[in-house]
């Protein structure tokens, strides 16, 4: 079994692990973008996040001779490690549900708002959790400055918002003017009032009318659910409640993962399947059948599944090796995301200058935080 033991190591994962978990939310958020069902993408997604799952535990898992001490994955399979199995699975179970609603979020506040405030509360409560559970073996006088700089994170990620949506709504004003004096036909310009229209027109969710409490909601509900799945994957791999019986061996993070994966699957199976018949906020029913022969993007989000999982994957053989209250660094992916985000969708295009000193403020902070935090890093022994 292949196992991560250097610090250096475990810093390696968790940068792959920050540009793949930076770079999926973007993928999904292109075909939401594009008109394609939020039910239609997930399900997509999820058949990959799982194969990403399967494949690390044959590859990684099954490496070397098994022993007592540390057996291989299909060995653990067998054994007699339900409290751990059940832990693990209990991670799964709120990664799920955080993922499914950042889906729904991303079009209400935007990509980069949305991760910044849901990796936010992620690390401000997850992390606080991992440290103690984790026997200390972080920086306490370095991880808390940290998570201190994360909370000012969501601070200025809920004003960015804020300022934005004012933005957008002086140039809507603005555009219906334009049409009373006959100027409305001018081709679109990214961050512009038709821009913000023909991307109304298109999109899957429908924003326009709804209050932005309702993303912002969304938002802080993930970010909850965030928080809990890294300390239950902790509780899976080391132990520290002592549930297991005597002389069983610990989870490895592989088998662990395995488990975690398996929920994760079959809850946003059975969620988005019932979703394709009674959608939420008002998306329009569509069928299984309907699913299966929509091929519009879905090599995008199967690619977005592989990254999610590949990408948790490499957090927790790192966070194994240094730590899950460091490995909790990969929050940063919001730097990522919010790169995406202007790249690919336009956000903050022609948006105030008080909109722009506030994202600069956010993303500084941030940078600020995941360097503290990788800092704060230990050395499991």
């Amino acid at each position: 079994m292949f196992v991560v033991e250097s610090k250096g190591g475990a810093i390696a994962c968790m940068l792959f692990a920050l540009f793949f978990l930076g770079t999926w939310p973007a993928l999904l958020t292109l075909l939401e973008r594009r008109g394609r069902l939020p039910q239609h993408t997930y399900l997509d997604y999820t058949i990959t996040n799982m194969l990403a799952a399967v494949i690390i535990a044959f590859a990684f898992g099954e490496i070397g001779n098994s022993n007592t001490e540390k057996p291989i994955f299909l060995t653990q399979l067998a054994q007699d490690n339900w409290p751990s199995v059940l832990f693990a699975m209990a991670g799964g179970i709120v990664l799920s549900l955080g993922n499914l609603a950042t889906q729904y979020a991303w079009a209400f506040v935007g990509l980069s708002v949305t991760e910044v405030i849901s990796c936010s509360v992620t690390v401000v409560i997850g992390t606080t959790v991992n440290y103690f559970l984790d026997g200390k073996i972080n920086k306490a006088q370095i991880l808390f400055p940290g998570v201190a700089c994360f909370l000012i994170a969501v601070c200025f990620g809920a004003a960015v918002h804020s300022s934005n949506d004012a933005d957008n709504k002086r140039k809507l004003t603005g555009f219906s003017k334009d049409l009373e004096n006959g100027n409305g036909a001018k081709k679109a310009k990214v961050g512009t009032a038709d821009f913000l229209i023909e991307l109304e027109n298109r999109r899957a969710i429908k924003v326009f009318g709804k209050s932005t409490f309702i993303g912002l909601a969304i938002t802080f509900f993930a970010g909850i659910c965030f928080s809990l799945f890294s300390p239950a994957f902790n509780l899976a791999t080391n132990d520290q409640w002592h549930t297991l019986k005597d002389r069983v061996p610990h989870l490895s993070v592989y088998t662990a993962f395995f488990y975690f994966s398996v929920s994760c699957f079959l809850l946003a199976i059975i969620l988005n399947v019932s979703f394709l018949y009674r959608p939420m906020i008002n998306l329009p029913k569509t069928s299984l059948s309907s699913y299966l022969s929509d091929w519009d993007g879905r090599g995008w989000a199967l690619l977005a599944g592989l990254l999610c999982g590949f990408g948790n994957g490499l957090q927790f053989m790192g966070g194994q090796a240094a730590g899950y209250a460091a490995a909790d660094a990969v929050q940063a992916l919001p730097l990522v995301s919010t790169f995406w985000g202007v790249l690919l969708f336009g956000e903050y295009r022609r948006s105030s200058r008080k909109t722009y000193i506030l994202l600069v403020c956010m993303l500084t902070m941030f940078m600020v935080a995941v360097g503290v935090l990788m800092a704060s890093a230990g050395q499991r022994r």
